[in-house]
């Protein structure tokens, strides 16, 4: 995946999550040093730990904060740190757009005594965007994301938690507008959206997507969404101690 042109604007519409935030820092909890792997714009780094970050996108870099942890170019399969060197190491949604994620993840443990992932299952039943507009996404995401189980065997074992999403998810991931429909008609937030893309052309789906709203279809199917507050789409915390 090419972050050089895909990365704009991720600043602006990839924030981090509070309710997702107050997960994965409990998972880091009674930790040191923390390594950030595929860090993007740093949006899920804790803050007052010690948080080295790894970025090998240099469009991603450009958008860290003046506050972010320092960064080091590079990709996870080669992790430039010393074995051991840090308590934990963290990957959020990252993981599918590695070149080789099991390279990746034996260096995050050469790395580190813990790891902490979020990631996407994909054995999850399906979400309305893809079901229905854009198909095609579900046969590619699960060809790049690897499986819960194959995930933990990698690992030596961990616990798996779910990551329900909140109806006002402020990280503009896939999933995140899945009670706002007609923000994924926005060319901005589908930029910052990754399984976009991958997608050839997605006129057709965006125009379904568009008529449907229009004329209350997808509202006719989707309605008791509106009354959910948040939804498991599949988004999972791995967590090995």
């Amino acid at each position: 995946m090419d972050y050089e042109i895909l990365g704009v604007g991720y600043a602006s519409h990839r924030l981090p999550d509070p309710r997702i935030a107050q997960r994965l820092h409990a998972a880091l909890a009674g930790t040191g040093a923390v390594l950030n792997v595929g860090a993007g714009t740093g949006s899920y780094e804790p803050a007052g730990r010690c948080v080295v970050a790894l970025e090998p996108s240099w469009r991603m870099l450009q958008q860290r904060g003046a506050g972010a942890a320092p960064v080091v170019q590079g990709a996870a399969e080669e992790l430039p740190f010393a074995d051991g060197r840090f308590a934990v190491a963290m990957a959020v949604l990252t993981i599918h757009h590695w070149r080789d994620w099991r390279r990746g993840l034996a260096e995050m443990q050469r790395v580190a005594a813990r790891q902490v992932l979020l990631t996407w299952d994909p054995a999850h039943a399906g979400f309305w965007l893809v079901d229905e507009y854009f198909p095609e996404l579900r046969v590619y995401d699960r060809r790049i994301f690897p499986s819960i189980d194959v995930l933990c065997s990698e690992l030596g074992g961990a616990e798996v938690h779910e990551v329900p999403i909140p109806h006002d998810c402020r990280d503009g991931f896939l999933g995140a507008y899945w009670r706002r429909p007609a923000a994924y008609l926005d060319p901005e937030v589908r930029r910052s959206i990754s399984s976009f893309a991958r997608i050839p052309d997605s006129r057709a789906g965006l125009l379904r997507l568009q008529q449907d709203l229009d004329n209350g279809a997808w509202h006719r199917r989707h309605g008791p969404l509106l009354a959910c507050e948040a939804l498991d789409l599949g988004y999972r915390l791995v967590v090995r101690r």
